[in-house]
């Protein structure tokens, strides 16, 4: 993993871990920490998601936990707009909205606070890794259930074998790193 080089723009792609195994026998994990770590990297993943909504007119970004958290909340703040967190049941103290979505093993459920999303605002969901889309689609049904219109889906990684993608048909969806 190196900086880049006089003859291009820094390769986010360099900057992704393979780990082979993980979290279990036949799994490719790809690993984001080398790109986190770099500031470099991490600051030029920021920028190329602010620049991709620049003029889009978002009015909330919306990351989804935890890893949404870390792209999310300085890409608000570079759209000049606010974030709210899309949280793990029972991790808001004040009333929720909640979204009990399928696993490969079970459910999860995840919830945002009832006053996080005006009706008609304009709202950028972020997370770090697009697979099978079942996360991001809760997150959205939130987003929606409040009266938000989704303008606007990000990812640093989309793993494009997973197909998660087709879940999310008719929104505008953008990866930086696709796999």
């Amino acid at each position: 993993m190196s900086s880049s080089s006089a003859s291009g723009p820094l390769r986010l792609e360099d900057w992704i871990r393979d780990i082979p195994d993980f979290p279990q026998k036949g799994v490719l994990f790809r690993d984001i920490t080398p790109l986190l770590q770099n500031p470099e990297a991490f600051r030029a993943a920021i920028d190329r998601l602010a620049a991709h909504y620049s003029g889009a007119g978002i009015q909330t970004v919306v990351g989804v936990e935890s890893r949404g958290f870390i792209f999310g909340a300085p890409l608000a703040y570079l759209l000049g707009c606010g974030f709210v967190p899309v949280r793990k049941f029972g991790k808001l103290p004040a009333k929720t909205v909640s979204v009990e979505y399928a696993l490969e093993y079970g459910t999860n459920i995840v919830e945002m606070h009832t006053d996080a999303i005006k009706p008609g605002e304009r709202v950028l969901i972020v997370d770090d890794l697009l697979a099978t889309g079942g996360t991001v689609s809760a997150a959205m049904e939130l987003v929606e259930k409040l009266g938000g219109h989704i303008a606007g889906i990000a990812f640093l990684v989309e793993l494009t074998y997973l197909k998660g993608r087709e879940r999310l048909k008719g929104y505008d969806v953008f990866a930086l790193i696709k796999y």
